[in-house]
């Protein structure tokens, strides 16, 4: 099995799949590229009245061979089955697996409430095969020395890594622009006359967009640096660049690195390149994640203690998402069950009710709303409802995170 000491880089799915796959889901949605294998996605439709939005949450771990993609893989995702072996491109096909999101609100909540069942959010991972140079793809950094686990460039060389995974996405995106810009040359000479008025505003903001976005991958910026203003981000969405899209680095180190990353020097390399690129960082042991597979739930926390870490890497890895990528958790909670609900912030109360049905944000009438602290301080619904803690919110009312809600409606 691969050690648990690499620093992977996590990004979208969409580029390391078969061409025919290239409009998969991963490339509609995928909101965030990350560093050791994930590329953490949301999808959803937007703000508008009556929409269904769906919070789903896909991750696709990739990088260069043996930096632990599998291994991280095989200890996140329960029932995960991808190889780990000592030589390149071992995983062919890719793996997905489904986990739950770790909040043990859900489960306070679930008790009180006397639930059925309780529901968690989710996270899809795919575990993809392992990138070379010149793939115009995504790939992993690794950050561990280790002679028996053999590097595919020779040598251990995060910066050199990151390196080579920004120069193909941003090879990837100039790629995409230069074909949209000819089309779009080509397009707009052939028939503008015949065009409306707003068609054309909005090939002209895709245009100067495209034109900005092309000047900084020149430079070696990413398209995520440029400042847009409202018409031009919309206008080139569906072009779901990969240097526009949010990046999180996973340091996956050795168990004994854990508790003070900061003692690694790749980490360390690591923590400024990101910092250099307004990234994300967390820090993993899949050693550790997968130790922690083989252990009773009550055990856990336990272990993790005597570590010295109070979170386990997949907690860890997804609250940071969360937080890059700002999303929200909400909760709905009766004696059928208890469910989280993941939004983004700044969501209205009926956008929040849209994400459990469209009808819910069609006929929302009002929000009865309480705090998680304050409705596990009263114990119950009923008891808040008693205290004055539950709420009546209307239409405006932004959704706070860890607001247990119980929506009215009428349709």
């Amino acid at each position: 099995m691969v050690r648990a000491a690499a620093c992977n880089y996590l990004i979208p799915a969409l580029t390391l799949l078969p061409k025919p796959m290239e409009s998969s889901l991963f490339t509609r949605n995928a909101n965030l590229i990350g560093v050791l294998g994930i590329t953490t996605t949301s999808s959803r439709r937007r703000f508008s009245s009556a929409s269904k939005i769906s919070m789903s949450l896909r991750a696709g771990i990739v990088g260069l061979p043996n930096v632990g993609k599998s291994t991280l893989f095989n200890a996140v995702v329960e029932n995960g089955k991808a190889q780990a072996a000592n030589f390149p491109f071992c995983t062919i096909e890719p793996n997905v697996g489904i986990v739950a999101v770790p909040d043990p609100r859900l489960h306070v909540l679930s008790g009180l409430s006397k639930s059925q069942k309780a529901v968690p959010a989710s996270v899809e991972f795919v575990d993809i095969a392992g990138l070379v140079k010149g793939a115009s793809q995504g790939e992993v950094v690794r950050c561990f020395e280790d002679n028996d686990i053999v590097h595919v460039n020779g040598k251990v060389d995060p910066k050199s890594d990151v390196d080579v995974i920004n120069l193909e996405l941003v090879f990837s995106d100039l790629d995409q622009i230069e074909k949209r810009m000819e089309k779009l040359k080509k397009g707009k000479a052939k028939d503008s006359q015949s065009k409306l008025k707003h068609s054309l505003f909005k090939e002209d903001a895709e245009k100067a967009a495209l034109e900005k976005i092309q000047q900084a991958l020149m430079d070696g910026k990413p398209a995520r640096s440029v400042t847009l203003n409202d018409f031009e981000r919309d206008s080139i969405k569906h072009l779901c660049l990969l240097t526009m899209k949010p990046i999180i680095y996973v340091a996956n180190v050795a168990e004994s690195d854990l508790a003070d990353p900061g003692s690694n020097p790749h980490v360390n390399e690591v923590i400024n390149l990101a910092s250099d690129l307004q990234s994300g960082i967390v820090t993993i042991s899949a050693q550790v994640e997968a130790e922690l597979t083989e252990l009773p739930s009550e055990e856990r926390v336990e272990y993790l203690a005597s570590l010295g870490v109070s979170e386990s890497g997949l907690g860890n890895l997804i609250r940071s998402t969360y937080s890059l990528l700002g999303l929200r958790t909400y909760f709905t909670s009766g004696e059928k069950e208890t469910k989280a609900w993941t939004i983004r912030a700044g969501m209205t109360a009926p956008q929040a009710a849209g994400v459990i049905h469209s009808d819910f944000e069609k006929g929302f009438i009002r929000a009865e709303t309480v705090a998680y602290d304050d409705f596990v301080a009263a114990g119950s619904l009923a008891a808040a409802r008693e205290k004055g803690l539950l709420r009546s919110e209307g239409k405006d009312y932004i959704v706070q995170e860890g607001d247990v809600m119980l929506f009215r409606f009428n349709v």
